[in-house]
C-alpha cells in the first residue's frame, strides 16, 4: 500500500503533541487514546489492525491485529481521513512528559525497531508489526521482554520517548552500554545484547540493576533519559500507601465545599457558643440551688 506524504508540526516542550496536516484524501493512523483534536472535515474510523492491510482480506487484517495484541496494544487503531476539499489538521498528544520523534522510515532503510508503547501515530500505509528478541538473555533481562514493536514502510512515523532523547550513530564494531530501560529505538543493523555489570557489589548496591544493554554498531540508536517505568516507580514511592492519616483527612474536609477557613472559624465559634451556654446553665443551676438552701 502506498504511503501518504503528510506535513507535520511538533508543538510544546515537555508535554508535546504533533499536529498533522492532511491534504484532501490523505489519512493518518493513530494509537488508541492518542487523539487531541481534529478539524471538522476529518473522518474518524476505527479499523482492525493497523489499517495497512485494508485490501488483504479478513485473514490479513486478523494477522495485523494479532501482532498488535502480542505487543500489548489494542486490537484496533483509528484512521483519520481528510474528506474535505481543503487542508485539514489532526493532532496527537504524548501520554507522559517527554519528546515526540519524527521517524522517516525511507531514510532509515524502511524498518525501525522500538520499545513497546512507543508508537504514537503515522502516515497511512505504515505497517505496525512485532520484532522477536532471538536471544534468551535479551528477552528475560532486556527491559521490554521478548517482543518489541517493528515499524515498516517508507512514510513518516512518530514515536514517543520519556524525558530527553539522544540519537547516537554507531560505527561498525562500536559498542554502547545503556540502562535497559533507556533504549527507545534502533535500526535493524544494530546488535542488541545483554551484559552483566561485572561485579557483585555493583550489581547489589549500585542501583543500576544486574544487567546493561549492549548495543553494537553499525546503526542508529535512540535513547531516553526518563523511562516510564522509572517515572512510575518514583511516583509510587512518594504516594501515601494507606491514603493519608486521620488528621490529614479531617483537615481536608474542613477546607472542602468552598468554605475554607470560614468553616473552621464557624466551627470554633460554635464550640465557644456551646461552651458559654453550658457555663451559663451551670451558673444558673448553682444559683437556684443556693436559693433553695436559704
Amino acid at each position: 500500500m502506498s504511503m501518504d506524504a503528510i506535513d507535520y508540526d511538533i508543538r510544546g516542550a515537555e508535554m508535546q503533541f504533533v499536529e498533522v496536516e492532511l491534504d484532501p484524501g490523505e489519512a493518518a493512523i493513530g494509537e488508541a487514546g492518542s487523539l487531541m483534536f481534529m478539524d471538522g472535515d476529518v473522518d474518524m474510523d476505527t479499523v482492525f489492525g493497523d489499517g495497512s492491510q485494508q485490501n488483504s482480506g479478513f485473514f490479513g487484517k486478523l494477522l495485523s491485529a494479532g501482532k498488535r495484541l502480542v505487543t500489548g496494544e489494542s486490537l484496533f487503531t483509528t484512521v483519520y481521513t481528510n474528506q474535505g476539499s481543503g487542508k485539514q489538521r489532526v493532532a496527537f498528544a504524548a501520554p507522559y512528559p517527554g519528546k515526540i520523534l519524527p521517524m522517516d522510515l525511507r531514510q532509515l532503510g524502511g524498518t525501525l525497531i522500538c520499545q513497546k508503547d512507543a508508537f504514537l501515530c503515522a502516515a497511512r500505509g505504515v505497517s505496525l508489526g512485532i520484532a522477536f528478541q532471538q536471544k534468551l538473555s535479551v528477552g528475560f533481562f532486556g527491559g521490554d521482554g521478548f517482543i518489541m514493536q517493528k515499524l515498516e514502510g517508507d512514510g513518516l512515523a512518530f514515536v514517543h520517548a520519556g524525558g530527553t532523547v539522544v540519537r547516537r550513530e554507531l560505527a561498525a564494531g562500536q559498542v554502547l552500554l545503556v540502562d535497559t530501560g533507556c533504549v527507545v529505538a534502533y535500526t535493524p543493523s544494530v546488535n542488541f545484547e545483554i551484559q552483566y555489570v561485572g561485579k557483585i557489589k555493583t550489581a547489589l548496591f549500585g542501583g543500576e540493576g544486574v544487567f546493561l544493554a549492549k548495543l553494537s554498531g553499525p546503526g542508529t540508536v535512540w535513547l531516553q533519559s526518563l523511562p516510564f517505568s522509572r517515572l512510575a516507580s518514583r511516583v509510587f514511592a512518594a504516594a501515601p500507601q494507606r491514603g493519608g492519616s486521620q488528621d490529614e483527612s479531617s483537615f481536608l474536609r474542613a477546607f472542602s465545599g468552598g468554605g475554607g477557613s470560614h468553616n473552621m472559624m464557624e466551627s470554633d465559634s460554635s464550640d465557644s457558643s456551646d461552651s458559654s451556654d453550658s457555663s451559663d446553665s451551670s451558673d444558673s443551676s448553682d444559683s437556684s440551688s443556693s436559693d433553695n438552701d436559704d
